[in-house]
């Protein structure tokens, strides 16, 4: 356990939080710049404006050199960095934390990139007063994309500690986080099996691959085009998505989609072999199939607890909707300008409601048919009720033992066990009704023979004792 105060610990945290994915960004940058600048044996003037302009471009921001705007940037390192703020925000984060204190977490994610780029932005204008073909990037566009990219990190990073007590003091719906789960295994599908369709088309195109190294025989230089290769991956994986869906990616004039290709120029960078080239086989059409896979992923996700045919479908377009925002920003994130070849990205007006009906459709289906629905019960009506069964009457009855001594005969108060007439069964009704078990008739007597002579006979037998002699007036005198 850390012995230092509470105060000094968080505040060892919250500088951790601001400063700490931007210093080991810059660290990186400082050090690929330098060796460039070694192995090329040029002086150092422009160090530090090179460091701060890829700083801003890590973060997106477009840098302009020579009147040329590099605004098609990497993804992966803006990745890296959201990654990055997000795990440093999650570990200053308690689940059982203040707002007070999470808002100062927030707040610290925020602040300390801003006060880079401020720096960065700085250091590139007084450096472009001496590197005349460096220009400066317009500041609020800058501020921006710094501030989106660490808010989203921030956003993640508290919302993985803090998303479960916000859902329950929260009218929001329970099923929330399985939307949310259901979005993200729908996106990850997707650029995953792109980014495999990718990396089979580089196998195919293999010849077209080693000739863009060509252009450089040094290897540094060919080492510098797989780095470069590697960092745009992503960008084109984004690409091959937006084709795997049915909408299109483009370089320039160069169009390319499942169903046509429009050639045209585009730069020489190995990874861009993978764009497919006429004619189509089957193989870049094998991508909608991949785009059918994701949203079944989407589905069996959403289709994990069963819900109402109303939570259901809310919970999987809010999972779709999720999902498509997602992808939506990775493609803008991925466009821009790059120089002289035109515009690079992807046709938004096509990319994103072609995402959202491929996860909306095949997942709905995915969900109907993977029993992640409820279905209400219909009320029987009464002719579709089931006759009870009809039974006869006195089956099924519990037979009614006598008890001991009685002989089955019912106790009567008025007449006596020997003298028991026999009564008539009674008349049968109509409705059946329990019978119990009686008793069986007793034969009436012979009148003739009800009585026995002898049965009135009297014998006297001898007292035991003789009887006492009567005293008083009573007594026998003895002249009797």
């Amino acid at each position: 356990m850390d012995p230092r105060p509470v105060g000094a610990r968080q505040a060892r945290e919250l500088l951790r939080v601001a400063f700490g994915p931007s210093v080991v960004a810059l660290g990186l940058i400082a050090a690929v710049v330098l060796v460039q600048l070694l192995i090329a044996n040029s002086d150092m003037t422009g160090a530090p404006g090179a460091i701060a302009s890829i700083w801003l471009g890590v973060h997106l921001v477009p840098v302009s050199i020579g009147g040329a705007e590099l605004g098609v940037l990497p993804l992966l390192p803006m990745l890296v960095m959201v990654w990055g703020t997000a795990r440093t925000t999650a570990l200053a984060t308690s689940p059982q934390a203040s707002w007070f204190v999470t808002r100062w977490v927030v707040a610290s994610a925020l602040g300390g990139p801003l006060l880079f780029a401020a720096i960065a932005l700085a250091v590139v204008h007084d450096a472009a007063s001496v590197l005349t073909q460096l220009q400066t990037p317009d500041a609020l566009g800058a501020f921006t994309r710094v501030l989106a990219v660490h808010a989203v990190g921030a956003v993640i990073g508290v919302g993985s500690r803090l998303g479960p007590r916000v859902l329950q003091a929260s009218p929001l719906p329970d099923w929330l986080p399985e939307a949310v789960r259901a979005a993200a295994a729908g996106v990850l599908a997707l650029l995953g099996l792109s980014g495999a369709v990718t990396a089979g088309s580089l196998v195919v195109h293999w010849a077209t691959m080693n000739d863009l190294y060509g252009i450089t025989d040094s290897v540094f230089g060919q080492l510098s085009l797989t780095v470069l290769s590697v960092l745009y991956a992503p960008n084109v994986i984004v690409g091959a998505a937006a084709v795997a869906v049915g909408s299109s990616a483009h370089v320039g004039l160069a169009t390319f989609s499942a169903f046509t290709v429009f050639g045209g120029d585009v730069p020489a960078l190995p990874v861009l072999a993978a764009a497919p080239t006429p004619p189509l086989g089957p193989f870049w059409v094998a991508l909608l199939i991949g785009a059918a896979v994701s949203g079944v992923a989407l589905g069996q996700q959403a289709a994990r607890r069963p819900l109402p045919p109303a939570g259901a479908a809310a919970k999987l377009l809010v999972a779709a909707a999720l999902a498509t925002l997602t992808m939506v920003v990775l493609a803008a994130a991925s466009s821009g300008r790059l120089g002289n070849f035109g515009d690079v990205g992807v046709d938004q007006a096509t990319f994103g409601p072609a995402v959202f009906l491929w996860f909306a459709g095949i997942g709905g289906l995915t969900v109907a048919m993977a029993g992640g629905v409820v279905w209400p019960r219909r009320p029987r009506t009464e002719s579709e009720a089931e006759p009870e069964p009809r039974t006869e009457p006195g089956a099924g009855e519990p037979e009614v033992e006598p008890e001991p001594g009685t002989d089955g005969a019912e106790d009567d108060p008025v007449a006596a066990p020997e003298s028991e007439a026999a009564t008539d069964a009674p008349e049968p009704s109509p409705r059946p009704r329990p019978v119990t078990r009686t008793p069986r008739a007793v034969a009436a007597p012979d009148p003739l023979e009800l009585e026995d002579p002898e049965d009135h006979y009297v014998v006297d037998e001898p007292p035991d004792e003789p009887p006492e002699p009567p005293t008083g007036d009573g007594a026998p005198r003895a002249d009797d």
